[in-house]
């Protein structure tokens, strides 16, 4: 199945969670929390102002963001979970 986010969405798959911390304690799954971290699958094409212009997308398929803990929407395609958020709640692009 592909996706065409819309305006300023974008399509995000989240890193996968962590099992272990550095020191070796094993997380137990009751005690993990979803990363805000993830990978950009899909952009939508910008939004657009008042005058009908778009306004191009800062981001890009690819890009390792970091967003807040709370954004996007989850859906499920083809057996994955993804979150679909506004460039608005993007935080910051991680440089590897």
């Amino acid at each position: 199945m592909k996706i065409r986010p819309l305006q300023d969405r974008i399509l995000v798959e989240r890193l996968a969670e962590e099992t272990k911390t550095k020191g070796g304690i094993i997380i137990p799954d009751t005690a993990k929390e979803k990363p805000a971290e993830g990978t950009v699958v899909a952009v939508g094409k910008g939004k657009v102002d008042k005058q009908g212009n778009v306004i191009a997308m800062e981001l890009k398929v690819g890009d390792r963001i970091l967003f807040s803990k709370y954004g996007g929407t989850e859906v499920k395609l083809d057996g994955k979970e993804y979150l679909i958020m506004s460039q608005d709640d993007v935080l910051c692009v991680v440089d590897a």
